[in-house]
């Protein structure tokens, strides 16, 4: 774990709030599924191996972290807006509503949020509960990096389950992001009912 991996939360619990909730989402550039979030209220200072950044973690220890986490965690909660209410609100109000729903759904409930990222609105949507945003947050606050290997492993582990729905496109090698696969599965069968159509206008302009 990075040094001084509690200092936002210190920070929270020294402006008077009792219980501090990381955030983080994962799935937001892919071209199908869902996009997910977590919310995760850690034991201050509790020493998780390994933890940062789920980006920066083996897809094996990430898999160990996930089940430290629900373990060990004193809340946590995973939710997930569809590619549909994607296309419906566009990616930046999903994030945000995917997030909120996470923070919605910790019990005990969270009375303070520190949000990975800086964005906490869309044109439609908007982080209600009190909360901080902080820019790679996910490598600078133990909570924020929890809930982002909670959110990716969830996802991850969604994308796969579709893989089998859906096994023609390779959803388990990708996991839905735009690589040259998945490219070419596209090409070849077209759009699945889980593609988000309006992350497939620049390939659909392409194939006119």
């Amino acid at each position: 774990m990075p040094m001084d991996f509690y200092t936002f939360e210190r920070e929270a619990f020294s402006a008077g709030y009792g219980r501090v909730c990381g955030v983080d989402e994962a799935g937001a550039g892919p071209l199908a599924g869902p996009v997910y979030a977590a919310a995760v209220i850690l034991p201050l200072d509790l020493e998780l191996p390994y933890l940062n950044d789920s980006k920066q973690v083996t897809p094996r220890r990430r898999d160990a972290l996930f089940d430290a986490i629900r373990e060990q965690a004193v809340a946590w909660s995973v939710a997930s807006v569809s590619e549909q209410e994607i296309d419906e609100l566009d990616i930046l109000n999903a994030r945000i509503r995917a997030m909120e729903l996470a923070i919605e759904g910790l019990e005990p409930p969270a009375d303070f949020a520190l949000v990975d990222g800086n964005r906490d609105h869309g044109s439609r949507c908007a982080m209600t509960a009190p909360h901080r945003l902080i820019v790679k947050g996910d490598s600078r606050s133990a909570s924020i990096a929890a809930a982002s290997i909670l959110a990716k492993v969830s996802r991850d582990r969604y994308m796969e389950a579709l893989d089998r729905q859906y096994p023609q496109y390779g959803f388990s090698q990708h996991k839905g992001y735009g690589t040259k696969l998945h490219y070419q599965m596209l090409d070849t069968y077209g759009p699945s009912p889980v593609h988000r159509k309006s992350f497939l206008k620049k390939w659909e302009a392409k194939r006119k």
